[in-house]
């Protein structure tokens, strides 16, 4: 596995796990980090351009076809060759409730933009490993959600299933290539999506650090293709035992249980 990077894009990098993915990266790697909040995108730049390291910041909203061209063409210009996929967004709410606009932001973030930036992006970072002998990598970043049918996360963990997917099928159809790929699958995790999200707080038992899941995600990168945080639900399941039950026909019961913990009306 290759573990110095020259270049790295991180989407979603101002908060949470793509602002980790900032930080467990080496001092060498210099970084592309794009979000929607300027402040925040010139503060982690103070920050992390030291020493040298190069840190190019992009105000960007990948819910924009624009946005999503301007970030192409000025990751392309500095030939990146590790690509974190990490930007999402989500809402637990009830589906038919749930204004359509919110709807497509969903999968205008979390499939549009990750298909679109992947299928731009990658073609290159190939071309480039081939020519300097060293391999690329592309983190896409799903959910565990992805592998569970959820209410009240329905179209999230659609979506994420999509990540999922798309992941793993690069992954193998992309194995001769010079590029290592990752489906990362986080479980619980201690940023501030659950409440952007409108998740009940006591959702789960306890949460990983987002500085934990990166640091898992780059050791894993080259040697595996999935990685799944395994952690406990409010529920009492592991999220193997869930999916287990889930594929053996205990699907009702299971969202019996998680409908308990509906949207607050």
């Amino acid at each position: 596995m290759r573990r110095q990077y020259e270049r790295a894009l991180i989407t979603g990098a101002t908060s949470g796990i793509g602002e980790a993915f900032a930080d467990v990266l080496p001092a060498s790697t210099d970084l592309i980090l794009t979000g929607r909040n300027a402040e925040k995108l010139g503060a982690l730049q103070e920050r992390l351009a030291v020493g040298g390291r190069a840190v190019e910041i992009i105000e960007a909203d990948l819910r924009s076809p624009t946005d999503r061209k301007k970030l192409i063409s000025r990751s392309e210009t500095l030939k990146t060759d590790l690509f974190v996929n990490n930007a999402g967004l989500g809402f637990f709410s009830h589906f038919t409730e749930t204004p359509a606009d919110d709807e497509a932001a969903m999968v205008d973030v979390n499939v549009v933009a990750v298909h679109e930036l992947t299928h731009a992006l990658l073609p290159g970072m190939i071309e480039r490993a081939k020519q300097t002998g060293e391999r690329a990598g592309l983190i896409i970043v799903s959910s565990v959600i992805g592998h569970l049918p959820m209410p009240y996360f329905a179209t999230y963990a659609a979506t994420k299933a999509f990540d999922l997917a798309l992941a793993e099928g690069l992954a193998e159809e992309l194995s001769q290539e010079p590029v290592d790929i990752l489906a990362l699958c986080p479980g619980a995790t201690a940023t501030d999506f659950q409440a952007r999200a409108g998740a009940p707080n006591d959702m789960f038992d306890r949460a990983e650090s987002s500085i934990s899941v990166a640091r898992k995600a780059m050791r894993a990168l080259g040697r595996r293709r999935v990685l799944v945080s395994q952690l406990p639900m409010r529920f009492g399941l592991s999220y193997n035992t869930a999916i287990h039950r889930i594929a053996s026909s205990g699907a009702h019961a299971y969202f019996k249980r998680l409908m308990r913990h509906g949207p607050k009306e």
